[in-house]
Formats: C-alpha cells, structure tokens, sequence
C-alpha cells in the first residue's frame, strides 16, 4: 500500500521472474523506492505455466498492495531473439539473451509509468550469475536511458528467505526457471 512518503521516493519497476523469488527482493527495494511490479517472461513454457506464475504473481500484488504490470505473453518473440542458441548450456548465450529481452520490455514499460530505474528479481537465483545479468541490465540501460539498480539479491542468504517468504505466501515454487530447455536439464 501506498503512504504518504511513496510519492517522495524515486519509482522503480521491479522486473519480476515469478512470485515466490519476488517478497524478499519487494522487502529490500521498498524501503527506499516506489516499487512497481512487472511480469514480462515470455521464455516461460508451456503457457500454462506462464498464466500460473502470472496467478501467483497477483496474489503477491493484492498481499503487498504494489502495483502490478503485465506484459502479454509473447513466446514467438523470445523464441525468434534465441534462435541459433537453442544447444546452449543453462546460463550461456541464450539466458544471457532471455535477461537482455526481459530488460529491454522492463525499461520500455518502466519509460511508459514516469520510473527512470529497473531493476530484477532474477538474481536472487542461486542458479542465474548476477554478474551477467548485471552486465545485461547496464548494456539495456545504456541503449535506453532507464538506469538500471545492480545487484546480487541472493547474498546474505537472499535465496533462503525467498523461500522462507515463498511459504508464508503459500506460493507454489516451480522446479526450473520457466523455459523448455531449463525444464529438460
């Protein structure tokens, strides 16, 4: 919910992978940022996993009173942007195009509220390298003027109490990051 102090902080659009990774990340950034909540993960497969994530992720909204935006889901598009690196490994050159996409949506979307930062839940993942998405998140800022909030989210044991805070939820946690090829390893 929103108080009287949000308006003098600075709005941030939280890119948001999926809702159990997202509280803990809410916690920390809401101190000092007006946060918006935003779903844009077209790499997630089959879509009805992506309109469960999306459930979850509107339960997260309506508990925390932050505002979510959605993007529609749009597989085509991500799998044009990682063609050609359907072999690669988890965590190679096409999770390293998934953050650039998912990044260039959340400045657009960021650009279209008045937010002039971005930030991501990804790296609360202890299986995605903050430093690509970091490196990701600066290239995105770059090519688009939004800044982009670096960070390593899973430090200080950010993943465990995202899971810690995933329970309290009650949120169901998903056993892959969302895409087929993620699913397959």
């Amino acid at each position: 919910m929103s108080d009287a102090t949000d308006s003098k902080k600075p709005k941030l659009l939280l890119h948001a992978c999926c809702a159990p990774c997202s509280p803990y990340v809410l916690n920390i950034l809401r101190d000092s940022w007006d946060v918006v909540l935003y779903f844009y993960n077209p790499n997630i497969e089959p879509q009805e996993e992506w309109r469960m994530r999306l459930d979850e992720m509107e339960k997260l909204s309506e508990a925390t009173g932050v505002s979510l935006l959605t993007a529609e889901y749009d597989n085509d598009r991500w799998r044009e942007s990682i063609s050609g690196l359907e072999n690669e490994p988890e965590g190679g050159g096409r999770c390293r195009v998934c953050f650039s996409l998912r990044l260039e949506s959340a400045a657009k979307a960021a650009a279209g509220i008045g937010a002039a930062h971005i930030a991501t839940t990804l790296s609360v993942s202890p299986h995605k390298n903050a430093a690509v998405i970091n490196e990701q998140g600066e290239s995105v800022a770059e090519e688009t003027g939004i800044a982009f909030l670096r960070a390593d989210f899973k430090k200080n044991d950010g993943y465990k109490k995202s899971c810690e805070l995933s329970r309290e939820f009650g949120f169901r946690r998903q056993n892959y990051c969302g895409c087929s090829f993620s699913r397959r390893e």
